[in-house]
This record gives C-alpha cells, structure tokens and sequence, in this order.
C-alpha cells in the first residue's frame, strides 16, 4: 500500500450507524417487561496522531471490538436511562486511545406507537 500522499487529512472519523440491539431499559412498567429496541450511532473523531500506518488495525480504532462490547452492555446491563446507557458506551469509546471525541445517539425504537424514536445524544472529549 503507497504511503506517499499527496492531500493533508483534516479529520479522520469512524461511523458506526444504526447498530440495532435489544436492552432492558426504561422506568416505566411497560418498558420493563422485555427488552426492547435501540438504535445506537457514533461518530469518533480520530486523535490527529492516528494514522492508518502499515495498514493495521492496532493504528486506528477497531469497529468489531465497539460492536462486540456493546453488544456485552446489551447482553448484561439495565439501564434505567438512555443517559447513562450513552455514557456507557463513551466509556467504551475511549478504551484504545485513538478517539479524540465521540457523539452517541441512543434512540429507543418501539416506545410509543406515535412516533419512531426516542433518543439521547451525548457529545463527549477525551480528557487533556
């Protein structure tokens, strides 16, 4: 793979967008009866010093190991809100060191029948 560019990077991001999975999560009866669908979208904003050297994975940050340990949230965890279900999943964010920042949209898909979503974002810096 060429190394040499010939563009300068201005920000370098990761997606991972509508990552659907089951949690138990809500204050309400209705909403603890069973687990329900949630949407979960990130944006990682890449720290300036992370580049995809050598092509490897170790030089960014890996999608499959947020997947899998959300996943391990929705697999073990209750969550009375989708606030602190955010802030869970910022923590996650920033295990590897690579993200700078990240935004997390939780979004829960079946509360109400009169509308698609309800859902909390969190805007969140890796501390200096």
């Amino acid at each position: 793979m060429a190394t040499d560019r010939k563009f300068v990077t201005n920000t370098r991001k990761i997606l991972l967008s509508n990552y659907i999975l089951p949690f138990r999560i809500g204050i309400h009866d209705f909403e603890l009866e069973n687990k329900q669908r949630v949407s979960i979208d990130i944006e990682l904003t890449l720290a300036e010093n992370v580049t995809p050297a050598g092509d490897d994975i170790s030089s960014t940050v890996d999608y499959d190991y947020l997947r899998e340990e959300i996943r391990k949230l929705s697999d073990t965890a209750d969550f009375n809100l989708q606030e602190t279900l955010c802030e869970a999943i910022v923590g996650i964010c920033f295990q590897n060191g690579n993200a700078q920042t990240a935004v997390v949209r939780t979004s829960k898909i079946d509360v109400y029948p009169d509308c698609d979503a309800v859902s909390f974002e969190i805007s969140a810096s890796r501390p200096s």
